[in-house]
């Protein structure tokens, strides 16, 4: 039987190119977003191509509800093997001496504690088998914070050490978990879109700001997940976008 791969947050950029690059590699597709009628699109062009795909719709703030979500693809495909997690927020930047404990709660449960849920309901299955793969994609500012761009980059800075310390406790029971860092607005995503439209202010010129195709991240996350040779990577790497 195939493997099935997530993908949660399953929008117009990275995830898209997530199904996409995994259904090329015979895998079968659940695909996870709030909105209904964009994932029936996906699904439908990637059953034109062959692959098997189907759509759950989930607010994946509501971490409580992860449980039950998860239930609900495996009742449909069964053992999930890889996860792809990748939400995409169109909110702007919060200068930190602008947060508050409710705007960092929505960030750390959106890039935190639902993976964490998810992780925990998905990895005792994936150990069983001795196989499987955590993929999460975030963004370069839990890497490198950044001055009055404050917000999400803690929230994803504490889930980049939970995927590390992940890792190196799973990695020799044949699962790998490993975090993307993005260096750059993602083409086609709703964040490029909102950007480009001028919906997001970002206060500088939108033609300096470097991009990335979502392919290249998808084949970026298809070699770590591979390779296994490290548990994170940065795209474009520093100096480069």
């Amino acid at each position: 039987m195939s493997k099935t791969i997530t993908v949660f947050g399953a929008g117009s950029g990275l995830g898209s190119s997530i199904a996409h690059r995994f259904g090329r590699e015979g895998y079968r597709v659940a695909l996870v977003a709030r909105r209904r009628a964009p994932l029936d699109g996906l699904a439908a062009r990637l059953r034109a191509e062959g692959v098997e795909a189907d759509v759950f719709t989930a607010d994946l703030t509501r971490t409580a509800e992860i449980p039950a979500l998860i239930g609900q693809i495996t009742d449909r495909f069964g053992a999930i093997d890889v996860v792809e997690y990748a939400p995409i927020t169109t909110e702007p930047f919060t200068p930190a001496t602008q947060l508050d404990a409710a705007k960092v709660q929505h960030y750390v449960n959106l890039y935190l504690l639902t993976p964490v849920e998810i992780v925990r309901a998905v990895l005792p299955g994936m150990l069983d088998r001795g196989d499987g793969g955590i993929l999460i994609g975030q963004g370069v500012s839990a890497v490198h914070p950044t001055p009055f761009m404050s917000g999400v980059g803690p929230a994803m800075a504490a889930a980049r050490n939970y995927v590390q310390t992940l890792n190196g406790e799973i990695a020799d029971q044949g699962v790998y978990a490993g975090v993307l860092h993005v260096a750059a607005m993602i083409k086609g995503s709703a964040g490029y879109d909102a950007m480009v439209s001028g919906e997001l202010p970002t206060g500088m010129d939108v033609a300096q700001i470097p991009t990335v195709h979502p392919d290249d991240l998808a084949d970026t996350m298809w070699a770590m997940l591979t390779k296994r040779d490290r548990a994170e990577a940065i795209v474009p790497a520093l100096g480069d976008a």
